[in-house]
């Protein structure tokens, strides 16, 4: 019987590794043959072989690095035992294929999302008018915001060594606010266009600038795809039989501290090598995972010393100036990383960090700045788009849930509240002549 027993096991674990290697190697040949074959061909070349890798340009498939993540981690749930594996194909098939998430995601997980898509279900007014909300909100934040602050933030990455640092920074930011406002509008659309037939997809954004460190913002940002890295990479690594040796080892000859954090740091390490490179076929997006990944090694071991210096000092660390600070500190990180995930190369955005530090010419930055793809009253739209955002993610973030709020006001309220939405987007919104289309952000990841 143990002899069945480990060979049933031995199968299942053929099974499911035959099969993520053929997703992930689908996504491999379709999304980083070219990167790989860039890499390979001249040391092909170096030791003088005679074959290389042929230039082959593949057409990438829709939502390829989406749907191959929900298909791997179904598989990884049924060997692991959470859910039985499903025997309707049509189930399965709809899971990966619903037409909304396929775009941009969320990433999402069989057990919550099956039944909802495949069962039927009746027309709910409530419901259709809150899907409705979503969705209208998304096109404003798109529209009117994400839109037009790609006017300035195209010009200038387009022309990095015409400005002065002052300039790329204020790029950094609106880039940070484009793809802020764009991401999350595209969720609100998805995740509006889906709850009009009645399926409910998982939160992919919980306001993230209110985050005070950076391993923070990774939690509230992109949520699903961080949680599908942290389920399926990092604990498969970090509960490891190879990383429990190697956590016993390092207690024994280093001490506790060092033996918790050197097995987790490892881990970290593949899972942000992952997002990296889950991103885009490029160094940049190597250097961009590992760029996060460094900030959170030197958050996680300067934190007991941290801890022993408030300790020490009597200090409070929760208290409105310092979270404030911390905020502030996050934020810039984060704009600096989005400056990399903008830049063409590593070596631009590296130039550009340079120069933010070194020629921030603040002198000339009010005769430049509104000549480069936005005018004053672009600059003032956006300002009142990203105030209206932070007054609504503020009352979220206090608990207030404001759609609820919203749907309890009288009706003239309610449908004044919704025709200003509206006409804000026909009115302010950034398209027609002077404006280019400007298609989704994460669509080409």
């Amino acid at each position: 019987r143990k002899q069945l027993k480990a060979l049933v096991a031995w199968q299942k674990r053929a099974v499911l590794t035959a099969t993520v290697f053929f997703l992930f190697g689908m996504l491999l040949l379709f999304k980083y043959y070219g990167f790989f074959s860039d890499i390979i061909n001249p040391l092909i070349r170096f030791l003088h072989g005679k074959r290389e890798l042929p230039g082959i340009k593949f057409l990438l498939p829709m939502g390829i690095s989406y749907y191959t993540l929900q298909a791997a981690g179904y598989l990884i749930d049924v060997y692991r035992g959470k859910y039985r594996a499903s025997e309707h194909f049509g189930k399965v098939a709809l899971f990966l294929c619903f037409v909304p998430q396929i775009v941009e995601g969320p990433i999402g997980r069989f057990d919550q999302l099956a039944e909802p898509l495949y069962e039927g279900h009746a027309f709910d007014y409530d419901r259709f008018t809150q899907g409705i909300q979503l969705i209208v909100w998304g096109l404003f934040k798109k529209i009117v915001i994400a839109d037009r602050a790609n006017l300035f933030v195209s010009h200038v990455f387009d022309n990095v060594t015409d400005y002065s640092g002052s300039i790329l920074l204020t790029a950094g930011i609106l880039y940070t606010i484009q793809i802020y406002a764009e991401f999350s509008a595209c969720m609100d659309i998805v995740t509006g266009s889906a709850q009009l037939f009645g399926v409910p997809l998982a939160s992919n954004f919980e306001r993230p600038f209110f985050s005070k460190s950076v391993a923070e913002f990774w939690r509230r940002w992109h949520i699903t795809l961080g949680a599908w890295f942290k389920d399926y990479v990092f604990y498969s690594l970090s509960l490891s039989k190879g990383f429990m040796r190697l956590s016993k080892f390092m207690r024994k000859h280093t001490g506790e501290t060092v033996a918790s954090l050197l097995p987790a740091s490892l881990a970290l390490l593949a899972v942000w090598l992952g997002v990296g490179f889950w991103h885009g076929s490029g160094w940049k997006y190597v250097v961009y995972g590992l760029y996060y990944y460094t900030i959170m090694m030197v958050g996680m071991f300067a934190e007991p010393l941290l801890a022993k210096g408030f300790a020490a000092l009597s200090f409070k660390r929760e208290n409105p100036l310092l979270n404030g600070f911390r905020m502030i500190r996050t934020c810039l990180f984060v704009v600096f990383g989005m400056m990399l995930f903008r830049a063409d190369t590593v070596a631009i955005w590296r130039d550009m960090v340079i120069r933010v530090f070194t020629a921030f010419d603040i002198r000339t930055f009010w005769a430049t700045v509104f000549t480069c793809g936005m005018d004053k009253h672009d600059f003032l739209m956006i300002a009142i788009g990203v105030a209206v955002m932070l007054v609504i993610s503020l009352l979220q973030e206090k608990g207030v849930q404001v759609r609820k709020t919203l749907a309890a006001r009288p009706l003239p309220v309610r449908w004044a509240v919704y025709l200003a939405l509206v006409l804000s987007i026909i009115i302010f919104g950034a398209y027609g002549y002077g404006y280019e289309s400007v298609g989704f952000i994460y669509v080409q990841f």
